[in-house]
């Protein structure tokens, strides 16, 4: 339906009638309202019919006021720029955390985050395995100690998990002095009244340690003085009531921070 514009003004009647001859047809319009006064109205000219009739008004939205949607789009807008500022931020510090990572894009910063963390993760498990601190029972293990320590050609691995007491590890030296023996490593872990030492001890004395029983018999040694020591730390401790402790990973120490 095509439609034309009609402007009011020509041949307007005294009697508030209007006439125009537009194209070989004449319309007529009353601008007179049901209350009697007159009203201004937008009339288009419709070609098909060839009259005038009333344009189609866009009613204006019903809601919130113009001045209140400006300061709702500003808010929203500080809000996400914020938001921009604060994820743009986080990958910053990604990207220095990250080697290599200053001009990665987004998702592939986030993937190498991702692939990083895993490394890590599985780091950790392979260096905790087997160094866990049992929950209830007390623990004495003694092994030989594969390749040696610091270009010795023998050393004895011992491990021992106790309730803590002040003084044992003190004991503990003073034990395997005894045996003529050496503590070059400690790795130290507690939890709670519990603890766990793990050693690696040498011997001060020139040996034959190619020999079988020799090697048999030192660390039958190391696990009797362990034994012994924890014996007398035992004595007085009372073992009624089990307790249920989760496990811990071990944690190296330096000895002499200890002793």
């Amino acid at each position: 339906m095509e439609m034309e514009a009609f402007e009011w003004g020509s041949g307007i009647n005294g009697d508030g009638s209007c006439k125009r001859v537009n194209e070989g047809f004449q319309v007529n319009n009353h601008a007179v309202m049901g209350s009697g006064y007159g009203s201004s109205l937008s009339l288009v000219l419709d070609r098909e019919k060839k009259e005038l009739v009333e344009a189609p008004v866009k009613l204006e939205r019903k809601g919130v006021p113009t001045e209140r949607s400006i300061e709702a789009l500003k808010n929203h807008s500080e809000a996400e720029r914020n938001r921009r500022s604060r994820i743009n931020a986080h990958l910053d510090t990604l990207r220095a955390v990250i080697p290599g990572a200053i001009k990665m894009d987004k998702a592939s910063l986030l993937a190498e985050v991702i692939g990083h963390l895993k490394e890590l993760k599985r780091n950790a498990g392979q260096a905790c395995e087997g160094l866990m601190i049992p929950k209830d029972i007390d623990e004495i293990r003694v092994e030989e100690h594969e390749g040696g320590l610091n270009g010795f050609r023998y050393s004895i691995k011992a491990s021992l998990c106790c309730e803590y007491k002040p003084g044992l590890l003190s004991d503990i030296r003073q034990a395997l002095d005894a045996l003529h023996l050496m503590i070059m490593k400690a790795d130290i872990a507690t939890l709670g009244d519990r603890m766990k030492n793990v050693f690696v001890i040498i011997s001060c004395e020139e040996q034959n340690f190619e020999d079988a029983e020799y090697r048999q018999f030192l660390a039958g040694s190391v696990h009797q003085a362990l034994r012994s020591v924890l014996n007398r730390f035992s004595v007085s401790q009372d073992f009624l009531g089990t307790r249920k402790r989760r496990r811990i990973s071990i944690f190296s120490s330096s000895l002499e921070d200890l002793l």
